[in-house]
């Protein structure tokens, strides 16, 4: 389970494996697919029925059985991509892992059944790879809009795109498991209790309905097995042709009310897997109906799974979501780039040397570059404590193309680059991420020190070499010695990260 962003930084060649899993709230998937000619060739998918959301508590606790047939699950993926290498495999937690009130103590045994670490991935994230795979699946048309719906287990997305671009990216909590656990817990149905659930259910819709309708689209597509199957069941009545109508909906929400228990619900084409959490989900895509205001939904192909799986190759080339996003961030906090790229050139060199012996690979580089370009972002709410305003902003942020683990790592770089090292931004990240992130900012707290003038001479020598937790610097000693303040900053900060478990020692030449 090496590296932070499972992402390939080679360019991706003819006949490479990538494989895709997703840990959704009531299915687990995976996708394996191969590299042919630029595009991606689906070899493999595997489907389990794990209703992660079911054994969730409402004080963020797991069912013990929920969680062994999740892990099991895992086991039988993690055989599969077994010989695909770690930087072609991305496996994505989303709902019910993010409502989880202690995360780590489930992700550590799964990622050790999957073989691959596990990224939990903010709803909004999860609404961006939804439609990266959709939109590829069934391309658009050149400059129109459409709307892309998916309800999975335990949230749904809501996306207006153009192109292969979200545009508008909502996430509620609604999903089939989970609203059928919460309306009709006991089983029973009755339309009464429906009105009532829908009326409830439409105003988390309602929120952001007018924006979106402002806005507009062209095209209505669903995504994931509730649409899926609300469509094939369209198809069973000869309602539709496999697409779901705002005339069919009603009907087929009449046929499920027909039955006055959960358990008795007889709708054409259901599978036995799915009676269970049917009526959460045609209850979800009414209310998206009515307050969207939707005619016709066409079902897509695809879902976030195939999404991860080009996101994976935009990875590896100019596309790179992530630094679209940094980008944007520079822009929208007003960041001096001339200070910013001397930090990171700086961060960089350092690292250089050292990431052998510190076992830091080209992830960790990354996510170090982006640290020094963003160190700054906070002096646009205010100088005083800049560093903890940045890093809350990049934490709490919506950042496309991060994962929370990836935005918690970014935000501890620049939350401990000055003043003194607190424990509480390590807290959020899992164990296997704490070498690196306590190197890491070692590296990056030099190179801020370093610049601190904002001097635009280049340092005439910088050399590191790393022993254990022992990094040693080398600097010229004329040229420090024309620097006092730098001189005297140095002299404190061995002992400022003494705190997170590294020997800082300084030579002259």
């Amino acid at each position: 389970m090496n590296g932070l962003l499972h992402t390939a930084r080679l360019p991706l060649q003819d006949g490479d494996l990538l494989a895709a899993v997703d840990l959704g709230s009531n299915s687990f998937h995976m996708v394996v697919a191969r590299y042919v000619l630029g595009q991606l060739r689906v070899v493999d998918r595997i489907k389990e029925s794990v209703r992660l959301a079911e054994g969730l508590d409402a004080r963020g606790g797991l069912d013990p059985v929920v969680r062994d047939r999740a892990l099991e699950c895992l086991a039988r993926f993690g055989q599969r991509v077994r010989d695909i290498p770690a930087q072609r495999v991305r496996a994505i937690a989303t709902n019910s892992v993010r409502r989880l009130a202690a995360p780590h103590a489930f992700l550590m045994p799964a990622e050790s059944a999957l073989g691959h670490a596990i990224e939990i991935v903010a709803g909004r994230e999860e609404a961006r790879l939804i439609y990266l795979g959709v939109a590829h699946a069934q391309p658009p048309k050149p400059g129109e809009l459409r709307l892309v719906i998916d309800i999975g287990g335990g949230s749904t997305e809501c996306i207006i795109g153009s192109g292969f671009e979200a545009i508008e990216r909502e996430s509620v909590q609604l999903g089939c498991v989970a609203t059928t656990r919460r309306f009709f817990d006991d089983g029973k149905l009755s339309p009464k209790r429906w009105q009532e659930a829908l009326a409830e259910v439409a105003t988390q819709f309602q929120q952001f309905a007018s924006g979106y309708r402002a806005l507009g689209w062209t095209e209505e597509l669903g995504s994931s097995g509730t649409i899926k199957a609300i469509g094939g069941i369209c198809a069973e009545l000869k309602l539709t042709k496999g697409a779901v109508s705002a005339d069919a909906l009603p009907v087929v929400r009449d046929r499920l009310l027909q039955a006055s228990h959960i358990d008795d619900i007889d709708l054409p084409g259901l599978s036995d897997e799915r009676r269970p959490v049917i009526a959460g989900g045609i209850l979800v895509l009414e209310a998206a109906f009515e307050a969207l205001g939707l005619n016709r939904m066409q079902v897509s192909k695809a879902a976030m799974r195939e999404g991860v799986l080009y996101d994976m190759v935009d990875r590896g080339s100019s596309l790179d979501p992530r630094e679209t996003a940094v980008e944007a961030m520079m822009v929208r906090y007003g960041i001096d780039r001339t200070q910013a790229a001397r930090v990171e050139a700086t961060a960089l060199r350092l690292f250089d040397q050292v990431a052998v012996p510190w076992s830091l690979d080209a992830d960790d580089r990354l996510m170090l570059s982006r640290a020094a370009r963003l160190h700054e972002l906070g002096l646009a709410i205010a100088h005083s404590k800049y560093h903890v305003h940045g890093a809350y902003v990049i934490e709490q942020s919506d950042i496309a193309g991060f994962s929370r683990q990836q935005q918690q790592f970014l935000a501890a770089l620049v939350r401990t680059h000055r003043r003194t090292i607190p424990k509480s931004p390590f807290e959020a990240l899992p164990d296997r991420l704490m070498a690196q992130v306590r190197r890491s900012t070692v590296l990056l707290r030099l190179a801020v020190l370093l610049h601190r003038a904002h001097e635009g001479d280049p340092i005439p020598q910088l050399d590191a070499r790393a022993d254990g937790d022992t990094l040693t610097v080398t600097l010229a000693r004329r040229w420090l010695d024309a620097r006092p303040l730098l001189k005297a900053d140095l002299f404190c900060e061995p002992e400022m990260v003494e705190r997170i478990g590294i020997t800082l020692a300084f030579e002259t030449a």
